[in-house]
């Protein structure tokens, strides 16, 4: 929405950056709101307002509203801040124009997960909830001095949840938030979040009518106690695919409609087998079958209508775990999907030092299970236990998680009974190439040379080969305390194939306090330098010092050769 000149020109930009956008007049504000789902109104915020203020009808459906000044300076999410992206579509303009996001909400300024932005349903005094959770932030900061209420949290369906600040509890205490697919009345104020984790299998006789299948599903879910809301979908045979009863039965209760072939659904093994289905379908259960055909429990065995079965299932939660590389230690090398993946994880698990580096990140009641060195083992087995449990997880490491960090010792543990995320990071290997010039311009490999996991022969034939393979050559783990002959071999191995002009750089806390950078040659390299916190690149033969930078060239037929 805009009305003047400026305000056209930078509602341009948008529309550059996001091609679905439509440019209304001021005076069409009425027609947007029909027609939208988030609006930007270039006004003031007195002006927008006023405009606004008879349009506005409830904060689950309106369209999230976002204000700029005419400067372009501010992004205020104006209304609808959660239920209508308000509060997510300040920050998206506020990146398109350069401007700063100015987000109101409570939770948002403090950092606290918020009740109705879950993305499930929620149901109950989620205000008075949610102001309970504010006041016990606060109180925790302040050391307890306000005396707050503490929230608890009952759940007996597990589910993957980003951190809330409550305190799990084995039975709903007031102020307190219930996760549960089952029909509850706890005590208030209380806030019951439901986890999609119900199946409802469907069998039906062709012609079925959509009010008969959806009247047998509600009975189904009523007499067994458990809630249309915690439905994630129906499930039938690949016959039924275009039953227009069931089809639309899942479009009224805004679910998706997932079908089997019959051998699949002949595999799974029901309490109530019919050799009138198998002659009719292919499979002795169509309902059961299809219910428990992605595994998990059933709860309700099949009930029959006229022309209608439905059985329901539970399904076994799948956890999450992110694996994050927080890069080589600078904040503004750690990338945007790494900060998201720590705000998001219920429970954070990493090296002490690591997590130090991210501990004014983490949300309010975000789980914190950290360890020192030498207990990688312990800290994997720890990650994969929680997230195969259904929890949301978050596993970190230095640079990228998966270069001589965490993500192999976690996934060698792994199943497939969790969602696995990987987040790239910044290696320490990129980060000390970038401070020396370009010494990874051509191939390069790189090696740790610790011991502690691979033995010493093994680590030699690797360098060998790198040396024969005139490889620009990376050491991670150089040298420590209680080895420092191991460098000065590699070195001496590199030596037989490389001239003692051979470029050298030792990077010690690359992007860290206290970072040096030293270039100097394989002949003159002082290794009584280099500490376990050094990376050493070692370059190949064509690498060679321009105007004080290592390069290695690429090699392009444009570039005048070594002379």
């Amino acid at each position: 929405m805009t009305a003047t000149k400026a305000g056209r020109t930078a509602a341009a930009l948008l529309e550059r950056a996001w091609p679905e956008t439509r440019s209304y007049p001021v005076a069409d504000l009425a027609r947007a709101w029909r027609e939208c789902d988030r609006i930007v109104c270039f006004l003031a915020v007195g002006a927008a307002v006023r405009l606004l203020a008879p349009l506005l009808h409830d904060k689950h459906d309106d369209p999230g509203v976002v204000c700029v000044d005419e400067a372009g300076r501010f992004a205020v999410a104006l209304t609808g801040g959660h239920g209508g992206g308000a509060n997510r579509l300040a920050h998206e303009v506020a990146d398109v124009l350069g401007a700063t996001p100015v987000v109101t909400t409570a939770t948002d300024a403090t950092g606290t997960g918020a009740l109705d932005a879950l993305g499930l349903p929620v149901e109950g005094d989620v205000a008075a909830v949610t102001r309970a959770m504010l006041d016990g932030v606060l109180d925790s900061a302040l050391g307890g001095a306000l005396g707050g209420e503490e929230v608890t949290l009952t759940a007996d369906v597990t589910w993957p949840l980003p951190p809330l600040p409550v305190t799990a509890s084995d039975s709903p205490r007031p102020p307190c938030v219930v996760v549960t697919d089952r029909i509850v009345d706890p005590p208030r104020p209380a806030v019951v979040v439901r986890p999609p984790s119900l199946v409802v299998g469907v069998g039906a006789s062709r012609g079925v009518a959509a009010e008969e299948v959806l009247a047998l599903i509600h009975d189904t879910l009523a007499e067994a106690g458990l809630s249309p809301r915690s439905v994630a979908r129906l499930a039938t045979a690949d016959v039924k695919a275009d039953e227009a009863g069931i089809v639309a039965a899942a479009r009224a209760l805004g679910v998706p409609l997932v079908t089997h072939p019959a051998e699949r659904l002949a595999d799974v093994e029901v309490p109530h087998p019919s050799e009138v289905v198998r002659r009719a379908v292919g499979t002795p259960s169509v309902a059961e079958a299809a219910a428990l055909a992605d595994g998990g429990e059933l709860l309700v065995p099949k009930r029959r209508s006229a022309m209608a079965t439905a059985a329901v299932a539970r399904l076994r939660p799948r956890g999450r775990l992110a694996i994050v590389g927080l890069g080589p230690g600078a904040r503004d090398l750690m990338t945007p999907r790494a900060v998201a993946e720590v705000r998001r994880c219920g429970y954070l698990v990493g090296l002490d030092q690591y997590v130090d580096q991210i501990r004014d990140l983490l949300r309010p009641g975000t789980h914190v299970i950290e360890s020192g060195l030498g207990a990688e083992e312990e800290r994997a087995r720890t990650a994969v236990r929680l997230a195969s449990e259904g929890h949301a997880v978050a596993l970190v490491g230095s640079g990228d998680a998966g270069v001589y960090a965490m993500a192999a010792p976690a996934l060698d543990l792994a199943d497939d009974t969790f969602d696995v995320v990987g987040v790239p990071g910044v290696t320490a290997m990129l980060a000390a190439g970038a401070l020396l010039g370009a010494p990874l311009g051509h191939d390069h490999c790189a090696i740790s040379l610790s011991d502690l996991h691979t033995p010493w022969e093994a680590i030699e034939r690797r360098v060998r080969a790198a040396a024969d393979a005139d490889l620009v050559v990376a050491f991670y783990n150089p040298r420590s305390r209680g080895r420092d002959w191991q460098l000065p071999r590699a070195l001496e191995i590199l030596g037989e194939r490389r001239g003692p002009g051979t470029p050298v750089g030792v990077v010690t806390d690359a992007s860290r306090p206290g970072e040096s950078v030293a270039l100097t040659t394989l002949a003159g390299l002082d290794v009584s330098a280099v500490t376990m916190r050094s990376l050493v690149i070692v370059g190949a033969t064509s690498s060679r010092v321009v105007a004080g930078r290592f390069v290695t060239p690429r090699g392009y037929a444009w570039q005048p050769s070594p002379t």
